[in-house]
């Protein structure tokens, strides 16, 4: 127990009075009271912290569950068995080298918030209730990983953590101790299972770059073919996108663009001369550039 100042201010003020009582001469049967008193207080008078419970034994059998405050017990013939922290408490363990469903060892790192809801049991049911609760989370731990996947076990951690403390509530109810949450906090794979993982990740993200290009690929197709019936029924857009074509090569100061004959004769442009004239008259052009002599469009 917490040393109790209560009881130790009261036995020493007894004590003081009666060693005074006794130090007179006069009154030794009420100074030998008052420090036998004081020795009482001491021994019978006990403390327990808001978040505490006292089990106590009256000649070896369970008496009743004392605290938090002050309580008497009777000294020599009560016994205070255990102090019980009520408070949610937590502890960590760890299940090393252990197979999956599909035989990949891992390790895993886990913690477990746990409360004691039963003092009684808590104190009479088990020796050490503590060192007890982190074996059945890790024994449960185990259970859990061999009957789950590794795909599982690192994607669904939130399942896995309700059934692992589903499992370790069943097994420590009868000691009266609540499993409140338990969390999984690291998985660790073997380092060649790791890099094959990472080749494979990196493979699905390439096959899938693929499929987009690819798609973009058959997609472009189909806009050409589109495009290009286009043109076949309409053979004054083929001549309009062809002006255009010409128009975006040469409006650049000092381009030049070498056509062939047949081409300019297909698409009736009207003569070099003008192409020429239209692209040094395009916005953005320079008053220099329109009053130099249109360039020479060259077809073999």
């Amino acid at each position: 127990m917490t040393p109790n100042p209560i009881s130790l201010a009261i036995a020493v003020v007894l004590s003081v009075v009666g060693a005074l009582f006794i130090a007179f001469g006069r009154l030794l049967v009420p100074g030998a009271l008052l420090v036998a008193l004081a020795a009482i207080v001491l021994a019978a008078l006990r403390l327990a912290r808001q978040w505490e419970q006292a089990v106590v034994l009256r000649a070896g059998k369970f008496l009743s569950v004392r605290g938090p405050g002050l309580f008497w017990i009777i000294p020599v013939v009560d016994s205070i068995a255990a102090v019980i922290d009520t408070r949610v408490r937590t502890t960590q363990f760890l299940a090393e080298q252990t197979l999956t469903k599909d035989t990949v060892p891992v390790d895993v790192d886990a913690i477990i918030f746990w409360i004691v809801t039963d003092v009684r049991r808590a104190a009479l049911e088990v020796a050490d209730y503590s060192e007890a609760i982190s074996w059945a989370a890790q024994t449960s731990l185990r259970d859990v990983i061999g009957a789950a996947d590794l795909a599982t076990l690192l994607s669904d951690r939130q399942k896995l953590d309700d059934r692992l403390r589903a499992t370790i509530d069943a097994k420590t109810s009868d000691w009266g101790i609540h499993a409140r949450s338990v969390e999984i906090r690291d998985v660790t794979i073997p380092a060649p299972l790791q890099d094959a993982m990472s080749r494979e990740a990196q493979a699905e993200r390439e096959r899938h770059a693929r499929v987009i290009l690819s798609a973009a690929e058959a997609e472009i197709a189909h806009k050409f073919a589109e495009a290009a019936q286009t043109y076949a029924d309409n053979p004054a857009a083929l001549h309009l996108r062809g002006m255009n074509m010409l128009y975006e090569s040469v409006k650049e100061r000092g381009s030049t663009i070498i056509v062939p004959s047949s081409a300019v004769d297909s698409m009736n442009l009207g003569g070099i001369a003008g192409i020429t004239s239209l692209a040094r008259t395009a916005p953005g052009g320079s008053q220099e550039d329109r009053s130099q002599p249109p360039q020479p469009l060259k077809t073999p």
